[in-house]
Parts: C-alpha cells; sequence; structure tokens
C-alpha cells in the first residue's frame, strides 16, 4: 500500500489530478444544466460514441483522441436534431446512437488487438492512460469550456429553466443549445481517459444531482456541484491508488457516498 505523500511524486499521479480535476469542474458546471433540462443521459450516450471513435482510431493506428473529438462533436449535433424532428425522442436517439457505437467499438476491437489494458483503460478509466500530451489537450479543452461558460452563463441559464421564454425575448436557443451540447462531447471525450466509457456519465450527473438536495438557486448549486466533484475525483483516486481499483469505479464509489450524505443534509 502507498503512503499518501508518497503517491504524489509519482508524474502520472500529477497529471491524472490536473485533467481530472479540471474535467471535473467543467463536468459539473455542464452537468447541472443537463440534469435541469432532463437531458442528463447524453453523456451516457457520447461517451460511447467516443468509445467507438477510439477503437477505430487504434485499429487504424490513429491518435485516438484526434479522432474521437471530431466525432463526438458531430454525435452530439445529430443527437440534437434526432430529438427536434419529432419523429425520434430524445432518450431514444441517445439510446440507438450510444449502443450502436458502443457495438461498433467492441467489433472493432475484437477483431483487431483484442481487449488489452489501453481498451480497459478507455472502458472503465485508468490512471495510468494519462499521458503527457492528454494534459495540455485537457488543459485546453478545459479553458476553452470554463471561458465560453462565463461568457454565455446568462444564455445557459436561460435555456435551462425557461426556453420559450428565452426563445421569446431573441435569444437563439439552437445556438446555444448546440453549445451546450458541444462543450459536453468535449468534456466527454477527455474526461474518458480517467472514468472510462461506462462511467464517463456518471461525472455529469451525481455531483449535479448532489448539489441540487442542498442548494436551490442555480448558482450556488452550480458551485456546490464543482467542489463536490472535485472532492469526490480526489478521494476516488487515492482509493485508486490505495486499494488497487479501477479509477472510474472509485470515483463513482465517492460519488455515491457523497449523494447519499447529501439526502441527510438535505432534509
Amino acid at each position: 500500500m502507498y503512503n499518501i505523500v508518497e503517491l504524489f511524486q509519482y508524474s502520472f499521479v500529477v497529471r491524472a489530478l490536473l485533467v481530472g480535476t479540471l474535467m471535473s469542474i467543467c463536468a459539473a458546471l455542464l452537468g447541472v444544466s443537463l440534469v435541469l433540462k432532463r437531458y442528463s443521459m447524453i453523456g451516457d450516450g457520447l461517451s460511447h460514441v467516443g468509445f467507438g471513435a477510439l477503437a477505430v482510431a487504434m485499429a487504424l493506428n490513429l491518435v485516438p483522441l484526434y479522432v474521437a473529438i471530431p466525432l463526438t462533436l458531430l454525435a452530439a449535433y445529430v443527437l440534437l436534431k434526432l430529438g427536434e424532428c419529432g419523429r425520434l425522442k430524445g432518450d431514444a436517439a441517445i439510446a440507438i446512437l450510444s449502443s450502436s457505437a458502443l457495438a461498433i467499438g467492441i467489433i472493432v476491437v475484437s477483431c483487431t488487438q483484442g481487449f488489452n489494458a489501453d481498451v480497459g483503460g478507455y472502458l472503465f478509466g485508468s490512471i495510468l492512460a494519462v499521458s503527457k500530451s492528454d494534459v495540455y489537450l485537457g488543459v485546453g479543452i478545459a479553458l476553452l469550456v470554463l471561458v465560453l461558460y462565463v461568457v454565455f452563463y446568462n444564455k445557459i441559464f436561460a435555456i435551462t429553466f425557461d426556453e420559450s421564454f428565452a426563445r421569446a425575448i431573441g435569444v437563439n436557443t439552437d445556438r446555444y443549445r448546440t453549445l451546450l451540447a458541444a462543450l459536453t462531447a468535449l468534456v466527454v471525450v477527455v474526461g474518458m481517459r480517467i472514468m472510462g466509457a461506462m462511467l464517463m456519465s456518471s461525472l455529469l450527473v451525481f455531483p449535479a444531482i448532489t448539489a441540487m438536495r442542498i442548494f436551490s438557486t442555480f448558482r450556488c448549486t452550480i458551485i456546490c456541484a464543482a467542489t463536490v466533484s472535485v472532492v469526490c475525483l480526489l478521494a476516488g483516486l487515492l482509493g485508486s491508488l490505495l486499494f488497487s481499483i479501477p479509477t472510474g469505479a472509485s470515483i463513482v464509489m465517492a460519488n455515491l457516498i457523497a449523494y447519499a450524505l447529501a439526502r441527510v443534509v438535505g432534509r
């Protein structure tokens, strides 16, 4: 068992902590809006699309994230359009796209290199998977997401609570829903390195519903969600290292405990 202080002497721990913290904050901010709009499962769908794209990229010896990011952004746009057309509801569109992408990824992996450590890391999360290039990409995307979220905070607030009223006062709701979906896609793809495709949606949902058990205002909720997300990430990373369990599962369990405590406090 590692000494907790000694853990931070390892570069892979520092990299995972840096990227994970930034992605946790971004996911928490976006997750509050997604949960309130009842569109929280988009994270699950996009993570499965991301895994399918990563599997194809690895089979073709391409850089996985550089293939997964544009394809996941495209999938986010397609999901929005399918939800708008009226013939296919949002949850059904997510289910169809996510299961299809996951099936494609599994078939590609099984027909090529098989389920090795790299594939397992993408599926279930691995603290060892974060490289220096992932850090640069993660920091860049996190800064982009945070800047855009702050700049368009009022618009995101408007479409979250009353999209019809926002449209009536002249807000281009389609543009900002697309922005919200695109930012979610970016966070999901990068966050998969730590959380894994199977568990990434929990980083969007758990902190949001935990904060909502305690606070009722939007600003307090997003601040609390970001704080809870970072604390649970740190606890999950330490648990993963100390007890040799998958990183994503460890972070989810930390979030589950936080939610249980929030239910008690919220009463």
